[in-house]
């Protein structure tokens, strides 16, 4: 019983427990509702009122910038105003220039008008003029024919065939006095421009040969080049493709070899061996090739050193490692770089006087002779084997045909190519350019004097400037001035197909008639 009434209030307690919650709850969300609306007119009340004020600050703003806008084009059309105006003052000028010019062309219209009728008025007169002095012409022509008994026509052909015959004989006179004088003209230009070339170049030239010698501190050095049972001396005319020659000339050894390069090589690696005093096949082919290498950079340095002395620049790098490549060889005894250099300025000066291209001629006369740096290496004339390697490597067509003829292995076209072939000829023959020996010079003097000597009607005949020119005096009764010219030509022949020699020889016949008688 008493755990059934504890339930009852138990139950009783939770239900009024429950309720006061639940009223409690309900309180609760209705003052926070009540709140929140409170909150909400609030809010709404301050928004409308920052719109309100946000409204009145965009209408002064705006009131402001209508203001400023007004203003600024209330200026702006004043500016207008007065520009117009101006304008409408320069508009009044120029129309009032252009009325004036108006004016004037009127004028000048009236003018033209009044010139074109007087003009017209002294045509009419002028042809009634024409027409008199043609009929006075006609009756003066009648008459004429009737003087002279012939024809317009007639008369006409006989005074064409008399200026004619006039005429032929002064052209024929003329064109003698012009030949005469163009070949005087002709000659004494081209002595003036040889001898100012020549005087004008001074060229120091190099006598090389085809051996070398080398020094030796003491003839004991000779044992050590030539080292045990000979390795040293075999390693080293291997390592340089030059004989060595060690005979009884004291403290010498000779390097005999016709490849001037190589020789050069070997001189100097042997002078530097014998300084180093290492001598051994080892250190040979070390030495060798260091100087072989030395020697490449100062082929190519003296090539572009050439090039730049005569200023002939965008050489292909080939070209200028030939070069290089010819101030070690000779032809004549004269060193063919320096021959080239001395052509190169030759044909400048030259070319200068005949107005040709200056630049052009230099540098076909430094590469004349290219092809020498590799004609023992390649079948054929230099002249040619230089012409290929120049067209090869980028050379125009004027200079590769100028480095081609000046041997006549092409026949010279252009006043370039004869110029370098002037200008090698001048190269070559200068006194003192090339140096012969004794004996073969006396030869060959005798030789030349001798074929002048074979023909028949020959009294003497003397070679001069060393071997450059013959003079032959001839038998007056034996050979006539008509014949002289042929035994020239003859004598010139012969010595083309018999010697071999540089250049060219001038060959002179001298005829002379002497008449003595004496007064007793």
């Amino acid at each position: 019983m008493e755990s059934s009434y504890f339930l009852i209030s138990t139950i009783l307690g939770l239900c009024v427990g429950l309720a006061a919650g639940i009223w409690f709850t309900k309180r609760r969300t209705v003052d926070t509702v009540d709140s929140i609306k409170e909150e909400v007119e609030r809010l709404k009340k301050d928004a409308l009122a920052e719109a309100e004020r946000f409204r009145k600050e965009a209408r002064i703003q705006g009131q402001e910038e209508t203001f400023q806008l007004k203003k600024d084009a209330e200026k702006e059309i004043k500016e207008w105003k007065v520009e117009l105006h101006s304008q409408e003052g320069r508009l009044q000028q120029k129309e009032q220039q252009v009325n004036r010019k108006y004016e004037l062309v009127d004028d000048k219209e009236i003018e033209v008008l009044e010139k074109e009728k007087a003009l017209q008025q002294l045509d009419h007169t002028l042809e009634e003029k024409g027409k008199e002095i043609n009929d006075l012409l006609n009756k003066q022509r009648s008459q004429l024919e009737k003087i002279s008994g012939m024809s317009v026509q007639e008369a006409k052909d006989c005074l064409l065939d008399t200026l004619e015959g006039d005429v032929r004989q002064d052209a024929a006179k003329l064109i003698k006095k012009i030949e005469t004088e163009t070949k005087d003209t002709a000659e004494k230009r081209s002595k003036e421009l040889i001898s100012l070339a020549v005087a004008r170049y001074a060229g120091e030239y190099i006598a090389e040969r085809t051996v070398s010698v080398v020094h030796l501190p003491s003839d004991e050095m000779k044992g050590r080049i030539i080292g045990r049972e000979g390795r040293n001396i075999r390693a080293i005319e291997a390592a340089t493709g030059i004989d060595f020659i060690i005979d009884d000339t004291p403290e010498a050894v000779l390097l005999s070899g016709f490849n001037s390069v190589r020789r050069e090589v070997a001189r100097i690696a042997l002078e530097r061996l014998i300084a180093d005093g290492r001598i051994h096949p080892a250190r040979i082919e070390e030495v060798v090739k260091k100087v072989e290498k030395e020697i490449d950079n100062t082929i190519r340095e003296t090539g572009e050193q050439a090039a730049f002395d005569i200023g002939a620049y965008g050489i292909h790098a080939e070209l200028i490692k030939l070069l290089g490549k010819l101030r070690f060889r000779t032809s004549y005894a004269q060193n063919v770089l320096q021959h080239s250099i001395e052509v190169a300025f030759l044909c400048g000066i030259i070319a200068s006087e005949l107005g040709v291209n200056v630049k052009k001629a230099k540098r076909a006369g430094l590469l004349h002779d290219i092809g020498k740096a590799v004609d023992h290496e390649v079948e054929g004339p230099h002249a040619i084997i230089g012409a290929d390697l120049a067209r090869k490597h980028g050379e125009s067509q004027d200079i590769v045909h100028a480095i081609a003829a000046h041997h006549e292995d092409v026949k010279p076209d252009t006043v370039m190519a004869v110029l370098v072939q002037a200008a090698d000829a001048l190269s070559g023959a200068r006194p003192g350019a090339r140096r012969e020996m004794l004996e073969s010079y006396v030869r060959r003097l005798e030789d030349l004097e001798g074929i002048a000597k074979s023909f028949a009607g020959v009294k003497k005949s003397y070679a001069i400037q060393a071997g450059r020119e013959i003079r032959i005096v001839v038998l007056s009764d034996k050979v006539s001035d008509a014949e002289t010219p042929f035994l020239c030509r003859e004598v010139a022949k012969k010595i083309e197909s018999e010697l071999s020699y540089p250049g060219q020889i001038k060959v002179t016949v001298i005829r002379e008639t002497r008449a003595v008688e004496y007064a007793k």
